[in-house]
């Protein structure tokens, strides 16, 4: 009987756990804006733990956003923003290292920023076109939350 109780709780508690699953779509060419909602991000994903639930995030990352995953960032954002960037990009390595979130850019919007692959950072995947990857993760069920 003790075991079947123990069992229930166990299911009980496996199950009753949400997990929040959300596409972060990053198009922004602010490097404050950017900076600020990876730290809003990695914020998001500690309340989340801090409720005992689980966090799944991935960013897909386009457009002005581009520079964000870029090993040459300062190549191609404004010498004013390169400060600004360099943090950004902090923010976002200890998310993908610490938190593990999936990051995705668009191959067109690296072309288009003037981004070889192999500048790009080791831990980023390249894709093909990321609106599709967009719309494969919320066709899976998870939130899109926009970064423009």
């Amino acid at each position: 009987m003790l075991k079947l109780c123990m069992a229930a709780i166990m299911c009980f508690s496996i199950l009753g756990a949400d997990e929040y699953k959300a596409v972060f779509d990053c198009s922004s060419s602010d490097a404050s804006y950017i900076k600020s909602r990876m730290w809003l991000l990695g914020k998001t994903w500690d309340m989340i733990e801090n409720k005992g639930d689980k966090a799944n995030f991935v960013l897909t990352v386009h457009g002005g956003c581009v520079p964000l995953i870029s090993k040459v960032y300062d190549e191609i954002v404004d010498e004013s923003d390169e400060a600004t960037m360099k943090q950004a990009q902090e923010s976002l390595i200890h998310l993908v290292k610490g938190k593990k979130v999936k990051v995705i850019v668009c191959a067109m919007s690296l072309a288009a920023n003037t981004v070889e692959r192999k500048e790009v950072l080791p831990f980023v995947i390249i894709s093909e076109n990321s609106f599709v990857d967009t719309i494969y993760y919320q066709n899976q069920g998870y939130a899109l939350m926009m970064f423009k």
